[in-house]
């Protein structure tokens, strides 16, 4: 199929409309939009996916997907066709990358496809959970309702993200600040020492000799040192999107000290918001935990839940199912447990969430306390060893003059 711009009249409320659509021909896009209502004024088949700088700083954030998601939600609900809704939506939109997918889904959609096929052609976008919810909701007669709640879980989810990564963030603007004043020292101080030593023609302490060396090394080869790392991160990277790269990282931050709770517990609230929100939109239990194991976004967690889907499929309860499980915490088979109890299995997983999502809270707020004063003590002890390697020879070495 083709695509098109088009400028047409709608003979409801008599406005001028422009967007875009697919179809075979100039003529079939015609006939289209006379079927829906539409006096066509222009047609052009459209050229271009916009350039490329557009297609690199265009990205469409979680916020820009959570207004699209409530305006258009809050459009359908009132009552609008949803072909209108997008039309509508498109217009208030001023991210020109989702301003172009916006108009390819309602091209398509206008082309006769669902609404979730149409989102589903675009998945750098809008991820299995949007897609899955948008279903459920086209079978179930309430989209606007599904939206809300694909709306909702966006906002809690990148809500947790945000604040795990403000708990990184201090932790890496130490280090940077540890390997600028080491580098500082290597650059500036450490070939003083060195000049003053073959003045008076002394040999350097071993310590102070292996600093002088480092610098002398950098400074002749610096290219060499980042042509090295250069190539290190390349390859690091590379490995990192391999499965065994992949398990790695995924195992590395579940185990790494410190932090390795906190990751537990966002992908414990993860997946069991992420439940809830598809339960409670009508999403059966099997596709509810093939869809939130991989949106968890952890390959050990979601073999864990992999092994669950297996078990439930062959007759066992979640909860049952969930308990040998080591990366899921206790809390979360104990709590679907209640609701299989009591039938409210996607009500126990909303809880569930919350209780995680404050565990989070407070331990962002500890790691960031307690974190401050460990790595002011290893800015200290990098500092003043630096500082101790150069100072000490002097000191020793003025003695030495003196006497």
């Amino acid at each position: 199929m083709k695509r098109y711009t088009y400028e047409a009249r709608d003979q409801a409320t008599n406005k001028v409309v422009k967007a875009s659509l697919q179809a075979d021909s100039e003529s079939a896009a015609a006939k289209l939009l006379a079927k829906q209502g539409f006096v066509p004024l222009s047609i052009k088949e459209q050229a271009g996916d916009g350039n490329f700088l557009e297609k690199i700083t265009g990205r469409v954030t979680t916020k820009d997907r959570v207004v699209f998601t409530r305006q258009l939600a809050t459009l359908i609900g009132a009552g609008l066709p949803l072909s209108q809704s997008l039309h509508t939506v498109l217009e208030q939109t001023e991210n020109k990358q989702l301003q172009a997918v916006i108009e390819d889904i309602s091209a398509s959609v206008e082309g006769g496809r669902s609404l979730s096929e149409s989102f589903a052609k675009h998945p750098k976008v809008f991820n299995e959970v949007f897609i899955s919810l948008i279903a459920a909701g086209e079978l179930s007669g309430t989209l606007d309702e599904s939206l809300q709640r694909i709306a909702n879980q966006q906002e809690k989810d990148a809500a947790v993200v945000s604040k795990i990564r403000g708990a990184l963030t201090y932790p890496i603007i130490v280090l940077v600040v540890i390997f600028a004043v080491m580098a500082f020292m290597l650059f500036t101080v450490v070939p003083q020492v060195e000049k003053l030593y073959d003045d008076l023609n002394k040999d350097l302490p071993f310590l102070t000799q292996i600093m002088v060396d480092a610098a002398n090394f950098l400074a002749s080869f610096w290219w060499l040192v980042l042509i090295l790392v250069g190539v290190g991160i390349y390859f690091f990277i590379q490995y990192l999107r391999t499965e065994g790269g992949i398990k790695f990282k995924d195992t590395f931050k579940l185990r790494i000290p410190l932090f390795g709770k906190m990751f537990q517990k966002l992908y414990m609230a993860r997946f069991a918001r992420t439940g809830q929100t598809l339960l409670s939109t009508g999403v059966s239990m099997l596709d509810m935990l093939k869809i939130t194991g991989r949106a968890v976004n952890n390959t050990i967690i979601q073999k864990s839940i992999e092994r669950a889907t297996d078990k439930v499929q062959g007759g066992k309860a979640l909860s049952t199912a969930l308990e040998p499980e080591e990366v899921i915490s206790p809390l979360v088979p104990q709590m679907i447990k209640i609701g299989e109890q009591s039938g409210r299995i996607d009500e126990m997983m909303g809880k569930v969430a919350q209780v995680y999502e404050d565990e989070l809270d407070e331990q962002i707020r500890t790691i960031s306390t307690a974190i401050e004063p460990i790595l002011m003590v290893i800015l200290a002890v990098v500092a003043g060893g630096m500082v101790g390697a150069i100072l000490l020879p002097i000191y020793s070495l003025v003695n030495g003059v003196n006497l």
